[in-house]
């Protein structure tokens, strides 16, 4: 089987695309590409943002591979696969850029849960998305039980996992799942508008906003503004808020370095 997962770099942007037909799953060699992709976009000093994308209009990613469940049943040593499932998408969501998933169809199961790593989520209009895992007898495994609450709230979280029941991307919209919806078919170009409005700002400021937000969110309201000083404090010493303030002065563009 050929390479499932690939990405390109332009004007800051590293665009990656799973093209894992008919559906996208995420089988053992879509987690293990994606997880050596995720290494070189976060050590690649030129890109400032990530747009994830998948191929087709059917689905984004219609869960994990069933297929490869069956030599799971049974098996109490699964946990050590399990934890290397769980440290791609930790990975994933820990990047210190900004990152976009497009959802443009299916989004179930682990597709969601990939989704949830990501810090925006744009879905086209008949985008569907759930977490039917409880219909095959299991539960969210990648991380589904613990990001969906802190996304959506605890009792809309446990509502969607309980019944299984898929919603659709305006449903989405309205709990806060997905930032935007869009027409079928301008998922990519809204994702890519988006990612040009970020890729020209200082990736310095970029990725303490991320840390100061992800860390906060488990802080009390006090530890987060003490972490907040100390990331603002750290900000002041580069050379892109020189570059940044000087711009400013000067009234022209800042053209900051991203490294």
């Amino acid at each position: 089987m050929g390479q499932l997962v690939s990405f390109k770099k332009e004007n800051g942007i590293a665009v990656i695309t799973i093209d894992n037909p008919p559906l996208n799953v995420m089988g053992q060699q879509v987690q293990q590409e994606l997880k050596e992709i995720t290494e070189k976009v976060e050590a690649d000093p030129e890109v400032v943002c990530v747009v994830l994308t998948t191929a087709g209009t059917k689905a984004f990613m219609a869960g994990a591979d069933i297929k490869e469940f069956p030599n799971m049943i049974g098996n109490p040593d699964m946990r050590s696969g399990v934890m290397e499932m769980h440290n791609m998408l930790n990975n994933l969501d820990n990047l210190p850029k900004p990152t976009i998933a497009v959802l443009d169809g299916l989004t179930f199961g682990g597709g969601c849960e990939l989704a949830l790593t990501f810090d925006i989520r744009i879905a086209e209009e008949h985008t569907t998305i759930g977490l039917p895992e409880v219909k095959l007898g299991l539960f969210p495994g990648g991380g589904g039980t613990q990001r969906l609450p802190r996304l959506v709230g605890e009792a809309k979280a446990k509502e969607l996992m309980f019944t299984g029941e898929p919603i659709t991307a305006d449903a989405a919209e309205k709990i806060g799942l997905v930032n935007h919806v869009v027409p079928t078919g301008d998922g990519l170009n809204k994702a890519m508008k988006l990612a040009n409005q970020i890729a020209d700002k200082s990736l310095q400021s970029l990725s303490r906003i991320k840390q100061a937000v992800d860390e906060g969110l488990d802080m009390t309201l006090e530890d987060g503004i003490e972490r907040e000083a100390t990331l603002f404090t750290d900000v002041f010493q580069t050379d892109d808020v020189k570059e940044g303030v000087q711009a400013f002065i000067e009234k022209r563009k800042a053209n900051f370095k991203h490294q």
